[in-house]
C-alpha cells in the first residue's frame, strides 16, 4: 500500500448532490483549499441522485402531506411544511448565483416548472385537506395555493386522474402552480464540472474508501483503493464529509467517533411503474401526491408524477416499496449484517419492536403482484392499463435508526448530519427531502463544523453574495422570502409552465 503524503483541507466521499453542494460552498470561500472527491461508482450521480433513482419532486412541501400531520386537536402543524419550502427557496437561490456566475449555463436542463397536487377522496381526507390549505394559505409561502372539491376543476387542473372516475366520489385537491420538477443528477453534473475545473480539486471516480482512521495530531486518514488498477493507497485530510448515500453509515462506524455510536440503518428499496404510452404522458402535466398507506414510510407516498428527463417528458407511478439487505442500489447484500455493532444492536432491535406496521407494509409490497400495483394505480387513473406501464427498479435509501432513551431506539425518515465534536468529520445520513435542501443542510453544517471561519466578516461576505437572503428568515420574512422566489423564477426561468 502506498501513502500519499500531502494532506488536503477537504476530503468528499461520494459524488452526490450533498458533495457537490458542500464542495461547492467551500471552494466558493476558500478557493486555495485543495479539495479531494472519492467515488466508488466509474461516474458522478450513480446511486441516490440520479433523476430515475430520485423522486424529483423539488421538495417544498406543497404537496407532500406526510409534512403537515394533523394533531390530536384536529388542527393542522404545518411547521415541517414551512421549514422545508424555506430551504427549498434557499436551494433555489444558490443555484440562481450560479447561473448568473455561469457555472449553471443551462438552468433548463435540472429544473422545469410543473404544478404541485395533492389528491384524496373521501369525506375524512377531504376535510383533512381542506384545513391544510388553510393553515398553509396563511403563510407566505404557500400563499398561492389553490383548493377544489369540484370534479370539472380538479379535471381541468389534471384529466388524467378523473377521466372515467365515478361523479359521485367526493374528491379533492389543492394545486401549486409554481412546483418544480428537479433532475439532482444534472445539479451535481453542473457542481462537479465547476469543481473539477478548479484549481486544487481532484475527483477520484472507481475509488472506494475501505476505511477511515484518526491520526494523533487531530487529522484523518482514508483508505482508498482503486477499483480499475488493484491499488490501494492513504489520503490525509483535516476534514472529512462522509455524503456516500446509503454507504455512509459503515464510513461513519470505522470512523469511530463517538457521536457515530447507536445509529444504525433500515434499507427500503423503491420500484417505479413507468408509462409507456406517449398519448398518456402527454396528457398529464402535474406532480399528484396522495396520502401514505398506514404503516408506510413517507418515501412510500403515492404520487403520478411528470419527469423530465435529460430534456424528455416522462411519467411514473409509485414507488413501490421492497426490502434489500443492500443499502445502495450498486451495495453488497451483506451492508445490513455488517453494519449490526454491539452499540447499535439495541437500537436497532427497539426500532424493529416499535415498527411492526412498516414491516408488515414492506411484506406486503414485496410480494405484491402486477395486478396489486394496477389496483393501486386505478385509484389515480381510473383508466389504467397495465400493458401501458412498465416496472422500474428506482433507488436505495437507508432510514436512520438512532439511540432514544425511552424507546431504546427510533426509527428517522428525515436527513441528519453527524458530525465529531471538533468538527473535523460530518456524515450525512438519511433520505428525503434532502436532495431539494441540501443547500440548507450543507449551510448548517459549515456552521457547525467551521465555526469560527463562518462568523468571520470574510465568510459572511462571502455567504451573502452566494445566498443573498444568508443570515435572514424565509420562513419569518414574508417581503424577504417573495423578493427571493421573484428572482429565482426570473434567473431559473421558471415563469412559464414546462407544458401546458
Amino acid at each position: 500500500m502506498t501513502s500519499n503524503d500531502s494532506v488536503s483541507d477537504v476530503i468528499l466521499i461520494g459524488a452526490g448532490i450533498m458533495s457537490a453542494t458542500l464542495g461547492t460552498l467551500l471552494k466558493k470561500l476558500e478557493p486555495e483549499w485543495k479539495i479531494k472527491i472519492f467515488e466508488r461508482m466509474d461516474r458522478v450521480t450513480a446511486e441516490s441522485s440520479e433523476a430515475w433513482n430520485n423522486a424529483g419532486t423539488g421538495h417544498s412541501a406543497f404537496c407532500e402531506l406526510n409534512y403537515t400531520p394533523e394533531k390530536p386537536d384536529g388542527s393542522i402543524n404545518i411547521d415541517k411544511a414551512v421549514k422545508i419550502a424555506a430551504s427549498f427557496e434557499t436551494s433555489k437561490e444558490f443555484w440562481s448565483t450560479l447561473v448568473q456566475e455561469g457555472i449553471i449555463n443551462d438552468p433548463g436542463q435540472m429544473i422545469r416548472r410543473i404544478p404541485h397536487m395533492s389528491f384524496v377522496w373521501g369525506n375524512e381526507n377531504t376535510v383533512y385537506l381542506k384545513k391544510r390549505y388553510q393553515a398553509l394559505r396563511q403563510h407566505h409561502l404557500f400563499k398561492d395555493m389553490e383548493f377544489s372539491d369540484n370534479y370539472d376543476e380538479i379535471k381541468n387542473w389534471t384529466p388524467l386522474i378523473m377521466e372515467g372516475r365515478d361523479k359521485t366520489q367526493q374528491v379533492a385537491a389543492t394545486c401549486m402552480e409554481i412546483g418544480t420538477d428537479v433532475n439532482f443528477g444534472a445539479v451535481s453534473r453542473f457542481l462537479f464540472d465547476y469543481l473539477e475545473k478548479s484549481d486544487g480539486v481532484e475527483l477520484n471516480l472507481h475509488h472506494e474508501v475501505e476505511d477511515i482512521r484518526r491520526l494523533n495530531n487531530g487529522e484523518w486518514e482514508i483508505e482508498v483503493k482503486n477499483l480499475n488498477t488493484g491499488k490501494e493507497q492513504n489520503h490525509k485530510a483535516r476534514f472529512v464529509f462522509i455524503g456516500a448515500g446509503g454507504g455512509s453509515l459503515p464510513l461513519l462506524e470505522k470512523s469511530d467517533i463517538p457521536e457515530g455510536r447507536g445509529y444504525g440503518g433500515f434499507p427500503i428499496s423503491g420500484k417505479w411503474l413507468v408509462c409507456n404510452k406517449p398519448d398518456l404522458i402527454e396528457k398529464h402535466c402535474a406532480k399528484v401526491y396522495g396520502k401514505a398507506s398506514v404503516g408506510s414510510p413517507p418515501m412510500s407516498v403515492p404520487h403520478l408524477d411528470t419527469r423530465i428527463i435529460d430534456g424528455k417528458k416522462a411519467l411514473l407511478f409509485g414507488p413501490f416499496a421492497g426490502f434489500s439487505t443492500r443499502f445502495l442500489k450498486h451495495g453488497s447484500y451483506m451492508d445490513l449484517p455488517h453494519s449490526v455493532k454491539w452499540n447499535n444492536i439495541w437500537p436497532l432491535i427497539s426500532a424493529g419492536a416499535h415498527n411492526i406496521p412498516l414491516t408488515k407494509y414492506l411484506i406486503e409490497q414485496v410480494t405484491q403482484s402486477p395486478q396489486d400495483r394496477l389496483e393501486a394505480l386505478l385509484d389515480y387513473m381510473p383508466t389504467a392499463r397495465l400493458e401501458d406501464w412498465e416496472l422500474m427498479t428506482a433507488g436505495q435509501r437507508v432510514q436512520v435508526i438512532k439511540k432514544d432513551e425511552k424507546e431504546g431506539g427510533v426509527l428517522e425518515f428525515g436527513t441528519e448530519v453527524v458530525n465529531a465534536k471538533d468538527g473535523s468529520l460530518a456524515t450525512l445520513l438519511g433520505a428525503s427531502p434532502g436532495a431539494s435542501t441540501a443547500v440548507s443542510i450543507m449551510l448548517d453544517l459549515i456552521k457547525k463544523c467551521f465555526p469560527a471561519l463562518e462568523a468571520s466578516q470574510k465568510w459572511q461576505s462571502k455567504l451573502q453574495k452566494l445566498i443573498p437572503s444568508y443570515g435572514q428568515s424565509l420562513e419569518t420574512d414574508a417581503e424577504l422570502a417573495l423578493a427571493v422566489r421573484a428572482r429565482t423564477t426570473e434567473a431559473l426561468r421558471l415563469k412559464e409552465k414546462t407544458f401546458s
